[in-house]
């Protein structure tokens, strides 16, 4: 068992670990499955060219007629070696899941789609609203369960592990080249315009589901394994910090330790679970912020 302080730390139950092993995987297919509808009904049958890799697969479609699995999966395994590197196994492990299992599910649902007659014939605009929208949603469930679909996903979760800059801010940079270039496999300026009408619902989506806008979240916890909680908290991916402040209880007139800490709210469950790990008898309270400013945080900007 690790040891802080002087006090051992109960190791997190094999069971529990497991159960959120498949708690993640099982929202990450479900990001899969949502991406996939969205970019096989919604985009492709209208030409439009969203961002990512599936927006370069979907080029090379348009130009070649090369079916948009097999670019889709040739590209990922480039990019999956940074992943590997720089991210880490676990989220790699999850990313090699989904990027192989999109590559699965692809001509799955076309080959259902084809055998079935099925056509969505609504507004070219409406539909890529509809895609952009299933598109972003996916991408936000598999980034909020640590996993990724792949591709520029890779590229914006290594930008926004060093740097305050939001993931769909960063997927929205990169995909401005991609959709732009589409313009040379489909010479229809209609089509591009739609591809951005893609770009920006995705962007929305990813960051209304992964942290609402880069809303920042502080707990004040009071527990008599403070300094475990603390330790464990500053160890997390991102190296939280915590401020020790020093109480006195009004009905017992007893001396407390309180900590108060920071994060993005994205990773309040990772604190919690933190916590119910060390001490499930804490005394926590949470509350969303408006901004936060500083290290690790937002840049101070004034006028």
């Amino acid at each position: 068992m690790e040891t802080i302080s002087g006090r051992p730390t109960p190791p997190v139950p094999q069971k529990v670990r497991v159960l959120r092993e498949i708690h993640d995987y099982f929202f990450v297919a479900v990001g899969i499955v949502m991406y996939a509808l969205g970019w096989t009904l919604f985009e492709l049958p209208i030409r439009i060219t969203g961002g990512g890799v599936p927006g370069i697969s979907s080029i090379i479609f348009y130009a070649t007629g090369l079916p948009v699995q097999y670019s889709y999966f040739a590209i990922n395994g480039t990019l999956l070696i940074l992943s590997v590197l720089i991210l880490g196994w676990r989220f790699s492990a999850k990313t090699i899941f989904a990027c192989v299992l999109m590559t699965t599910l692809l001509p799955v649902i076309q080959d259902l789609i084809t055998a079935n007659g099925f056509q969505i014939d609504i507004d070219p605009f409406a539909s890529a609203m509809l895609g952009g929208a299933l598109c972003g949603g996916g991408i936000g469930v598999a980034f909020s369960n640590n996993g990724s679909l792949g591709g520029t996903d890779i590229i914006a979760a290594i930008v926004n592990k060093y740097r305050n800059i939001s993931l769909g801010r960063v997927g929205m940079y990169l995909d401005i080249v991609i959709i732009s270039c589409s313009y040379f496999a489909v010479p229809q300026t209609e089509n591009v315009f739609y591809g951005y009408v893609v770009l920006v619902v995705t962007s929305l989506m990813i960051d209304f589901v992964v942290n609402r806008s880069n809303q920042s979240v502080q707990f004040f916890i009071i527990s008599q394994k403070y300094d475990e909680i603390g330790r464990r908290i500053n160890a997390m991916p991102n190296h939280r910090g915590c401020t020790i402040i020093d109480g006195t209880g009004f009905y017992s007139g007893q001396p407390v330790k309180m900590l108060f800490v920071l994060t993005r709210q994205h990773e309040a469950p990772l604190v919690f679970r933190l916590i119910k790990d060390t001490d499930p008898m804490a005394f926590v309270s949470q509350a969303n912020v408006n901004g936060v400013y500083g290290n690790g945080f937002d840049i101070i900007k004034v006028s």
